[in-house]
């Protein structure tokens, strides 16, 4: 992660990635683990990553990014996500629909914020986040609301492929992704080497003129 203040070599912002990816990956292996998509699982795990992430997002980012537009956006990111996790928190057995409206409204706010600082602070994570982002948003849109299809699985037993199974699965794959990238992020600019260390690899060290030249004449 990076911007004009933090670049990816400040070793200072590398752990921010890593707390990033964390309400992630949980995302990813309750809902991976789960045999349960409803609705309601939906809304419990977006609920909990939408807190933990917002907090983190808000906080973390106010504390190592420079005063700045990138700053201002991410604490505006992370108490719209914040509000969105409350929000579902707050309405377990709202339904599909109301689970559906929320993960669509906040993929598409928060990627699009996201999008905006990683062009302005010229961010590839930042960028790839907000696009990642974005894409859940449009996708779960396109996810018609009555779809339910019944089939047969692979061991004789009928199963319904429904829009809550596949939204609930698809809000899964974008947890795992964004906890992976992340985390790869972080560990990128932990182990990435300083702009000290890259000088001292270029510049050869030079001797003092003075313990070069001959002693005074006698």
């Amino acid at each position: 992660m990076a911007s004009r203040h933090n670049t990816l070599s400040d070793a200072a912002y590398w752990y921010v990635p890593l707390c990033r990816a964390l309400p992630a990956a949980m995302l990813a292996l309750v809902i991976t683990f789960s045999a349960d998509h409803s609705p309601e699982l939906g809304l419990l795990t977006f609920g909990l990553f939408g807190v933990l992430s917002g907090l983190v997002v808000g906080v973390l980012t106010f504390v190592t990014v420079a005063a700045g537009i990138e700053r201002s956006l991410f604490v505006v990111q992370g108490a719209l996500t914040l509000l969105a996790g409350a929000v579902a928190l707050l309405v377990p057995e709202a339904g599909l629909g109301v689970f559906l409206v929320l993960v669509t409204a906040w993929a598409a706010l928060t990627g699009f914020l996201e999008l905006y600082i990683g062009f302005h602070g010229a961010s590839r994570d930042w960028i790839f986040i907000g696009a990642l982002t974005v894409l859940l948003a449009i996708i779960v849109l396109l996810v018609p609301p009555g779809f339910e299809e019944q089939f047969t699985g692979p061991d004789g037993v009928a199963r319904v492929l429904s829009a809550s199974v596949i939204v609930v699965g698809i809000l899964g794959a974008y947890g795992a992704i964004t906890a992976v990238y992340l985390i790869i992020g972080g560990l990128s600019l932990k182990w990435a080497p300083t702009p000290a260390t890259l000088a001292g690899d270029a510049v050869p060290s030079v001797s003092s003129p003075a313990a070069t030249q001959d002693g005074p004449a006698s």
